[in-house]
């Protein structure tokens, strides 16, 4: 193992389910998935930097509590990797990392499972660890579902619970306006949520679509088929999470929906001028996040002019 570089500045972007289909519940609690993920634009910023003055991790989160920092994802990641380090090599490690948070939390954009990406993958280059994408998989799935998806970005299909993963080339270019509305809405509420609506007698859906990540799509292809089976539940909860989705429309969104399991809905426009146009529409209340952004067509640690932006409220 070599280290490669001494520190490295990455930027995890966020993402949103153009497609969450949320079958059965499995016998480990967790329900059988299937959804098409795309990154976008807006992204946190994380530095990590190797120390050779002290081992273990020294982790800084800009209005984080101390006392909740082994809580964190980016924490638990980087963990993660110095015990897999530790255990293969014998060596201690030392990194500092810090984190800059743009993304909302428990928004619906993955915010915090792309940072542990992050973390892993950017672990795994400064260290000269040499892990495949299969190894850094297999750590990601320890954290969370949505994970996975974010070694496999900018575009995939998930299924099971976030492990089976299928790139996918989606061709053209879209902006997005997110809107937040500044209240959180945690996965695990949103599940009780859905299985509550659902009834005890509920038959879900497994007929999933069969796509296999050969063939490539077109937006054109997607927009007609955008659908998140948590949004009727969480409508319904939340008026005002259907008045945004009707003021997206009625700004011109060719669709809008809830992101993954909420708060955040996104329109979907097929250039930058239009979703400025529509922003400037929204009668917006304080509290909202509002963010105008492209979708991404790189990965996370590939190059390119537009990986190292972050949007601007």
């Amino acid at each position: 193992m070599t280290h490669n570089e001494q520190q490295l500045r990455l930027y995890p972007p966020a993402k949103v389910n153009l497609i969450l289909r949320v079958g059965e519940r499995l016998p480990n609690g967790y329900h059988a998935l299937w959804s098409l993920m795309q990154t976008v634009g807006l992204t946190d910023e994380l530095t990590i930097r190797i120390e050779s003055s002290f081992t273990g991790i020294r982790f800084e989160c800009a209005g984080l509590q101390l006392s909740q920092a082994t809580d964190n994802l980016v924490y638990r990641a980087a963990d993660l990797v110095l015990q897999k380090v530790l255990n293969n090599t014998g060596a201690a490690i030392g990194v500092e990392i810090s984190l800059r948070k743009h993304i909302p939390v428990a928004a619906g954009l993955g915010g915090g499972s792309s940072d542990a990406a992050a973390t892993i993958m950017g672990l795994n280059r400064v260290l000269g660890c040499g892990w495949s994408l299969s190894e850094m998989i297999s750590l990601g799935q320890q954290l969370g579902s949505d994970v996975p998806f974010f070694f496999a970005a900018p575009t995939a299909v998930i299924q099971g619970v976030g492990e089976r993963i299928s790139p996918v080339t989606l061709a053209g270019d879209r902006w997005i306006l997110l809107v937040n509305p500044g209240f959180p809405i945690h996965t695990k509420l949103a599940y009780q949520r859905l299985d509550e609506g659902r009834g005890a007698g509920f038959q879900p859906d497994n007929h999933f679509p069969d796509w296999n990540g050969t063939d490539p799509m077109s937006w054109d292809d997607v927009v007609p088929l955008i659908k998140n089976d948590f949004e009727d539940v969480l409508l319904d909860d939340y008026p005002e999470l259907a008045h945004i989705k009707n003021a997206l429309l009625t700004a011109g969104a060719e669709a809008a929906l809830v992101s993954g399991s909420g708060a955040t809905i996104f329109g979907i426009f097929s250039d930058e001028s239009k979703a400025q146009h529509a922003r400037m529409q929204l009668a917006d209340s304080p509290q909202w996040r509002v963010f105008v952004v492209p979708v991404k067509r790189v990965g996370l640690l590939e190059s390119g002019e537009e990986s190292g932006a972050k949007s601007e409220e």
